[in-house]
């Protein structure tokens, strides 16, 4: 089964989104098909065995909708920079042909784009590249959805312009009726406006129509054109004499909504800024570092294994590992942290992220679309396109909208006409306004924009919403299950008591430890080493190493022989614990792991460790708990250090001595109580749960972003993140509810007012200010939306 996403173009209400996904839903082999009406995009799941991508393009230009194709694996188009005539093309063309993988190759001088189709199985866009800057020409990625975007809001902007410029001499003349010259010319413009500016209401209908079905574009064709002919038809004077003419009508609604398409539009932009911002962090060049010296090249010549020179100011263009040099980089593009973390030899590095001082040699380790930059990119597009099931209302009431609201027209001009015996003109005019001030548009945008938005601010937070419909399912959870080990707590001991016997200077105590332990891979002992560089201690030296699994080490120091490990070993060497037996016993009492310290066959000290809290576990627990959220610890340890821990964390219950499966069936448990279920975990030994869970959270993910089970992946390793991911649905959750609310609430205000239900108190609605109302509902909607920006500054 393949998932790809396309580009949409034409569409004007979710009326028109959700024709798209009935008639592609239908078709064989396509197991799904989900239209995000805000972003303009199809996500389509279907089997390449039964049907193609360029059937399921065909089908949605069939239904009279523009279809922007992802290009195939085999396929590349790219800018060419550097181009200055003919014989460039030709020269590049040439060069590119020379690869036996390469079949076909177009440069284009006018646009400066090349079009290679090659074999991917020996290419990929770095090698053909390379060929390009061999060639003497610079290679640079179109992005051709946000170019696609920026045309289209500059056409709504033209488009509006002209109508406007038409329509304002018909407004400033439409009292001058007796005047023939004048009368001519407003028929010019309007006709001007009604089949240039307007004819995309008219395709819009006329595909809806030819498709059994009914959008917005069917109620401004209908609304438009009433208010065009009948004017056409008084002007002709086949109404009957002194009939009025109101050409202004058609040509000014006509304006005004293409006024609130230009402003929807503009606003959408808006709501989808943060994944504008990420496209346009990745570095546009590289200092390469080669052996014959340095020298800059694109980044997207870069390949696994190249060295790459970052100065201070300069992005990292790739993921890597520093090998040489020291510096502060800034991480905020990817865990949303402002302070920046010094890097070294050994550290790895990302894509997109600040050198803000010092000079760092990075080894490339992943490129292009393997990068985490790519992969955030990918999942925050996945997460934008998802419908949140609260969606499903809004897509059922914009289904038998439009044929209502022409039921209400209908009834409205008979009510006035033939009830109360107003003139044809008046309840013309009344059911024209019905007609164009209705908005299925604000429906359809309610829950996409504000999943947009609130995805963006938690994506600036370093928490990435792998599914829209997960911001709703966190808002909506009672119970929240977390793993210990990595999650509360920081999932490797420290050593956290060093208790030496009387005497003994517990300096000296710590370098014996270390001078046994130094050369071990055991967690404890690797903890005690860290311990000692912290406190300035160095190991001594030692011979005779013996480290036995499951006692611990013996060696010779300075003509002693140390043993360093457990109870069980103290025995085996005939060394007494009673020096040290009530500390031994209140450490063991806490949860805590032992490793006792002799010299000769005297005990010197003893050791705790212990795997502590986060420093800010406590007080996520209390906050979940403010929310009314149950917590429940689940882990692997022992019921004792499993206590204990719990109780420093604060949570409600725990479960210990659980294994990955039970993990499962623990939050399965949870979910037939009825309740909606929460798992936080680290990704890997927790995806079970995870994948379970209605609403799973990695925790931590890093680098292996993608790989994460999770809905919701923590960039850092923080658990207040989750309560900031909550919070972040929750006002999520809120906002869609305000905007399905007044999408409704203005409908079923507005249209009575249009129906002239007010006239009797002088209220009435002329259709073109009715139609700007219209316009004005989806950016309204839009613009709520945004609003939700402003909780960044509380997170």
């Amino acid at each position: 089964m393949t998932t790809i996403s396309m580009k949409i173009t034409g569409m004007s209400c979710a009326n028109c989104a959700a024709r798209i996904e009935k008639e592609i839903g239908k078709q064989p082999g396509v197991s799904t098909a989900t239209v995000n009406f805000a972003m303009e995009e199809l996500v389509v799941g279907f089997d390449e065995a039964v049907v193609s991508l360029d059937e399921i393009a065909g089908r949605v230009e069939k239904l009279g909708y523009g279809a922007i194709r992802p290009e195939p694996a085999d396929e590349l188009t790219f800018g060419v920079q550097g181009l200055h005539c003919a014989s460039c093309v030709n020269r590049l063309e040439k060069k590119l042909l020379e690869n036996p993988a390469v079949s076909a190759a177009i440069v284009n001088l006018a646009a400066e784009t090349g079009f290679v189709r090659f074999d991917p199985h020996q290419l990929g866009m770095a090698d053909i590249f390379a060929m390009v800057h061999e060639a003497g020409y610079t290679p640079v990625e179109l992005h051709g959805a946000e170019a696609s975007a920026d045309d289209a809001l500059r056409l709504q902007r033209n488009w509006f312009l002209f109508s406007l410029a038409a329509s304002l001499p018909i407004m400033l003349t439409m009292g001058v009726h007796a005047n023939r010259a004048v009368m001519q010319l407003n028929l010019l413009l309007a006709t001007a406006v009604q089949f240039s500016a307007g004819l995309t209401f008219y395709r819009g209908a006329w595909s809806a129509l030819k498709n059994r079905s009914a959008n917005m574009d069917v109620l401004v064709a209908l609304g438009t054109s009433a208010a065009y002919f009948y004017s056409l038809l008084a002007y002709a004077g086949l109404l009957g004499p002194h009939r009025e003419v109101f050409f202004e009508t058609s040509a000014m609604l006509i304006a005004f909504i293409r006024l609130g398409k230009y402003l929807e539009a503009r606003a959408r932009g808006k709501a989808g800024e943060a994944l504008k911002k990420l496209l346009h962090l990745q570095a546009d060049t590289a200092r390469l570092v080669t052996e014959e010296g340095e020298r800059e090249v694109p980044a997207s010549l870069i390949r696994v294994g190249d060295v790459v020179l970052v100065r201070p100011g300069q992005a990292i263009p790739v993921d890597g590992e520093v090998i040489e040099g020291n510096g502060a980089v800034d991480e905020s593009m990817v865990t949303g942290e402002s302070l920046p973390v010094e890097k070294k030899a050994g550290d790895t590095v990302t894509g997109a992220t600040i050198n803000k001082n010092g000079v760092l040699r990075v080894r490339a380790t992943r490129v292009g679309e393997a990068t985490l930059l790519s992969q955030i990119v990918r999942m925050v597009r996945e997460a934008q396109g998802d419908k949140a099931p609260i969606q499903r209302f809004a897509d059922a009431v914009s289904g038998w909208f439009v044929p209502v609201v022409l039921l209400l027209s209908l009834a409205t001009f008979s009510i006035w006409f033939y009830s109360l015996h107003a003139g044809f003109l008046a309840a013309f005019r009344f059911a024209i306004a019905v007609v164009v001030i209705a908005c299925p548009c604000a429906m359809g945008l309610a829950t996409p924009t504000a999943i947009m938005v609130g995805s963006g601010v938690a994506l600036a937070r370093g928490i990435l919403i792998k599914k829209g419909s997960a911001l709703e399912a966190i808002s909506r959870m009672q119970v929240l299950l977390l793993d210990k080990t990595g999650t509360l707590t920081i999932g490797t001991p420290t050593m956290t008591d060093l208790a030496a016997v009387a005497g003994v200077d517990p300096a000296r105590l710590l370098e014996c430890l270390i001078t046994a332990e130094i050369h071990s891979t055991h967690p404890l002992a690797q903890a005690a080493v860290r311990a000692a560089e912290e406190a300035g201690i160095k190991p001594g030296a030692a011979t005779d190493f013996e480290e036995r699994g499951g006692f611990g080490i013996t060696c010779t120091h300075e003509g002693f022989r140390l043993a360093v490990g457990n109870e069980r070993l103290m025995e085996e060497e005939g060394i007494s614990l009673k020096g040290l037996a009530d500390k031994a016993k209140e450490l063991a009492g806490t949860g805590k792991s032992l490793i006792y310290v002799a010299a000769g066959t005297t005990l010197v000290g003893v050791a705790a460790f212990a795997d502590t809290l986060k420093p800010g576990s406590a007080k996520a627990v209390a906050e979940f708990k403010r929310m009314g959220i149950q917590t429940c610890m689940i882990t692997g340890d022992h019921a004792d250090v499993a206590a204990i821990v719990a109780g420093q964390a604060g949570v409600d219950s725990f479960e210990a001595e659980v294994l990955p499966d039970r993990k499962q069936e623990v939050v399965r448990e949870y979910q037939q109580r009825g309740m909606i279920t929460g798992m936080v975990g680290d990704g890997i030994n927790d995806a079970p749960a995870l994948a379970r869970a209605d609403i799973g959270i990695a925790i931590g993910g890093g680098t292996d972003v993608a790989k994460e089970t999770g809905d919701i992946v923590l960039m850092r390793n923080d658990l207040t993140d989750v309560v900031r991911a909550i919070a972040i649905g929750r006002a999520t959750l809120a906002k869609v509810k305000q905007n399905l609310f007044w999408a409704l609430f203005y409908n079923i205000l507005g249209i009575p007012v249009a129906a002239g239900l007010l006239s009797r108190y002088g209220i009435t609605l002329k259709p073109e200010y009715a139609g700007l109302a219209m316009a004005f509902s989806s950016v309204s909607v839009v613009l709520n939306s945004i609003l939700l920006k402003r909780m960044e500054r509380s997170l």
